[in-house]
This record gives structure tokens, sequence and C-alpha cells, in this order.
């Protein structure tokens, strides 16, 4: 039976697939008890990712807010400049493993699509990746990131030309070429395993958050904040704090805020998409909807099952931050700290400031910071030029 989070998750595939789930998922939990494959996922993560990240203390930044304490877990520091080294690195061991001579994949932001691109150039597997061809022309420098790298990006035309689009694209290309190939999925998303995979190589984040927080102060952060487009940043952050007193708090993009922007755990419904039941944005019809936001990553129409889950628990809060917030949160960390972070975890910062005001000063709040700006910035500049014209 595959996994379920609650009522959500489970594997809605073609029959095609199912023998390719199985096989992953049963090379997945073997390798996860092999000492050899963690050594060896360790010491890549050590030496070509440059793990652990470190905790940052937004210094200036705490004292615009007025409030809480704010720390940055600092993924943008990862080779490639943001958490998807993490997942990448463990699903391209597991490919080797498996004996696949392909790798493909989908992204939105270009970052998945850079660290696919970078882990299968280090262990000398081909390596395709489909991305949406609005996508590709907002995220032009990771595009060409990627060709640089040896991958072939494919551009997807259909739909709204985003994230969404890539991963049906990527879906068929499996499909048709499933024994040979291993589809490296971004997100903890789609059919089992994936969302319990990624979630557990991305898992990193939280374990040495929990072990740096307490080694620097004796305990935990009293809020963790993370962006959740699909939420792998999120449900790697969150999912080793769960049993714990931290609060947690995920942050979707809200668009323009006309709208639904592509908040599928705020404004979203239960339904299927991609293999998996959790909360999506459709239509009274079950149409899936098109999304909206400045972040190319955060841009999906659906989220990952255990956030559904957590959300219909309590134990995690789900909130959304519009376009307009998000770019003030860019500005703030640009000028107090230096640090240009990618739009996906402004969404974050821009909620933590809010959140850290209602704080008490001896409080701490800590931000993942997913990824770094520079894919961003012809961005920035075009939405600054707007409001300045």
């Amino acid at each position: 039976m595959p996994k379920r989070f609650g009522e959500y998750g489970g594997a809605y595939v073609p029959e095609t697939l199912v023998p390719a789930l199985r096989e992953l998922e049963c090379a997945w939990r073997t390798a996860r008890r092999d000492p050899s494959f963690r050594a060896e996922l360790s010491r890549w993560s050590r030496t070509l990712g440059g793990r652990p990240t470190p905790l940052y203390f937004a210094e200036n930044l705490t004292r615009r807010g007025g409030g809480a304490e704010i720390w940055f877990k600092r993924e943008d520091l990862l080779h490639g400049g943001a958490h998807k080294f993490n997942n990448a690195l463990g699903q391209g061991l597991l490919a080797r493993r498996m004996k696949k001579a392909r790798l493909i994949a989908e992204t939105g932001a270009g970052q998945h699509g850079v660290a696919t691109a970078m882990i299968g150039a280090a262990l000398g597997l081909p390596t395709e990746v489909y991305m949406g061809a609005r996508d590709m022309e907002r995220q032009a420098p990771n595009v060409q990131r990627m060709r640089l790298l040896g991958t072939k990006v494919h551009p997807v035309t259909s739909g709204g030309q985003t994230l969404k689009d890539a991963i049906n694209a990527a879906l068929r290309d499996w499909i048709t070429n499933v024994r040979t190939t291993h589809y490296v999925l971004g997100s903890a998303v789609g059919p089992h395993p994936f969302p319990s995979l990624v979630c557990d190589f991305q898992s990193v984040i939280g374990r040495e958050l929990r072990s740096q927080s307490r080694a620097r102060w004796g305990q935990l952060p009293d809020l963790v904040v993370a962006c959740v487009g699909g939420g792998s940043n999120a449900i790697g952050t969150f999912h080793p704090l769960l049993h714990t007193s931290a609060q947690l708090l995920g942050v979707e993009a809200g668009g323009r805020g006309r709208g639904v922007g592509a908040s599928s755990l705020v404004k979203g419904t239960p339904g299927i998409l991609h293999g998996a039941y959790t909360y999506i944005l459709q239509d009274a019809e079950g149409e899936v909807s098109e999304t909206e936001s400045i972040s190319a990553g955060l841009d999906y129409a659906g989220v990952g099952p255990e956030h559904a889950m957590l959300r219909d628990s309590g134990r995690v809060r789900y909130v959304s931050v519009r376009d307009d917030q998000a770019l003030a949160a860019f500005h703030w960390v640009a000028q107090d700290e230096g640090i240009l972070p990618a739009l996906e975890p402004a969404h974050a910062i821009y909620a933590a400031m809010r959140a850290a005001a209602r704080l008490p000063h001896r409080r701490r709040v800590v931000v993942t910071l997913s990824g770094r700006g520079d894919k961003d910035l012809e961005v920035v500049l075009r939405s600054d030029a707007q409001r300045a014209g």
C-alpha cells in the first residue's frame, strides 16, 4: 500500500510507472540502511556540497524588525546556491546504485535543474531537464548554467509554461524511458515514495538546525520559518522538529494579491495532482488552476502531501505573502545584511519579520534561506523599474 500522510499521499499513476516506483522505494529503503551509502552521501555533501551550512545572526535585520532575533539557516551557501543540492545528490547516488544510465528532472526557478545538472556531471550521467518556457525567460541565468554543465534543457510550452507543466513533461519522458532513466523529482510532491524520499534527503537541514541551535543557545528556536512551493526545503526543515516545542510557519506565494496566487494550503482544496492526493488549486469542475507568482520556484498549484497533513493537524501554520512584500524583504536583506536572497525565501523572510515584531527581544526566529538571489536579479530590477515608473 502506497504510504499516506493521513488521508493524503498515495500513488495515482499509470501502470507503467508502478514497477519503477517500487524499484525506487526498495533501492531507497535498502540504501538508507546501508552504512556505505550513508557515508558516501555524507562525503559528497561535505566535499562537493559544502555542508554543514551555518546559522547566521541577521543583526541589522533584527534591529529593523524591532522584536525577536532573526537568524538564517544558510542553505544559499550550499554548492549551486540552494538547498536543491541535498536531494539531487541523494537521488543521483540512488540512480547510480540502480544502474540507471540517464537522469531527467523538472525545474521551476532553475535551482533544482542546476543541482541535477551538477550531480549528473559529477557522476558521469547524461542529464536532461524540463522547464516551462515562461520560467526559462525569467530565470535565464540558471538555464545558461545548466547548459554549461552539459545538460540539455527542454522548453515546455504547454499550459501556463511553469513548474506544473514541466513536471507533466518529465513524467511523460519517464513513462517512455523508465527502464534506463531515473526521474530526479525536485520537491516533496508526486507519487509515493517521492514525498518521503525527498524529505529524507532534505532533512539534513532540520537536523543541522536542531544541533546547531542547541550548541549555540542550549535550546531550540522559538519559531522556524520556511517558504513552501512544492515544499522540499520546508519539509526538510520542519520534519526533524515536529516532535519538539518549536513553532513552525510555512509561507506560500500570494502573487499580486488579487487572486489565489500559488497558495494551495491557504486557498486550495484537496484533490489529485501529479500522482498524489493533496491540497491543490482547482476550479469548481476540478480543473487545476493556473497560478501566478513573482517567484518561479513557488509558482505551483499543489503542495507535498505531508504539508497537507500538517496543515490539517495544526502542527504547522501556513500563511501567504504577496509579491510586493517579498520584494520588500529582498531589499531589506540586501541592504541590511549584504545578502541577496532568492525570491522564494524572501517570502519567508517577510513573514518572519512580521512574526518577530510581535515577539519579545529575547526570543529567536530562524528562517531557512533556501537559495541565493543571483537568478532573480533581472526580475527584481524589472519590478523596481515598473514601480518607479
